[in-house]
């Protein structure tokens, strides 16, 4: 088990790699989102990328509940 100060940091960077995760999505999100309005199949390139950070934005959420699962108990 971690400590307080410890999990706080862990908690922040968890949070600010969801944000950066989130912010690199948008960009095959738009590209996809592009394609349908044009009514054209979306670039397969971009429909994994957006699947793979999808994937890695759902293992950070739940890790970042987890460490405040872990904070919780502390108190």
């Amino acid at each position: 088990m971690q400590n307080r100060e410890e999990l706080l940091k862990a908690i922040e960077a968890s949070e600010k790699e969801i944000e950066a995760i989130e912010q690199k999505r948008l960009r095959s999100q738009s590209s996809i989102l592009e394609a349908y309005v044009d009514k054209r199949e979306p670039d397969e390139g971009d429909v994994g990328y957006f699947r793979v950070l999808s994937g890695l934005i759902k293992l950070e959420r739940e890790r970042l509940r987890t460490l405040k699962d872990e904070l919780e108990m502390l108190k």
